[in-house]
């Protein structure tokens, strides 16, 4: 296992301070569960962005009428009623 330093500002570093009390965690723990929350976000939301590349490549888009059907699902024509 690698252990690296990681400068924190004097709030983060108090906040981190008190919830690892609370939790009843050491901080490296906490920050090591931060950067593990981190890298899954990162990695789904690059998989996810080269699957949509792929898709493009391929030539697979929505049609017109499915881009209206999600559309009408979320803008309001304005109107009361």
């Amino acid at each position: 296992m690698a252990a690296f330093t990681v400068r924190l500002d004097d709030d983060k570093t108090r906040r981190l301070d008190l919830l690892a009390e609370k939790l009843d965690r050491p901080r490296s723990y906490l920050a090591a569960q931060a950067i593990d929350d981190y890298l899954a976000r990162e990695e789904w939301q690059i998989a996810e962005i080269e699957a949509g590349i792929a898709e493009a490549d391929r030539g697979e888009f929505a049609s017109a009428d499915d881009l209206a059907r999600v559309t009408a699902k979320y803008v309001t024509s304005g109107r009361e009623g």
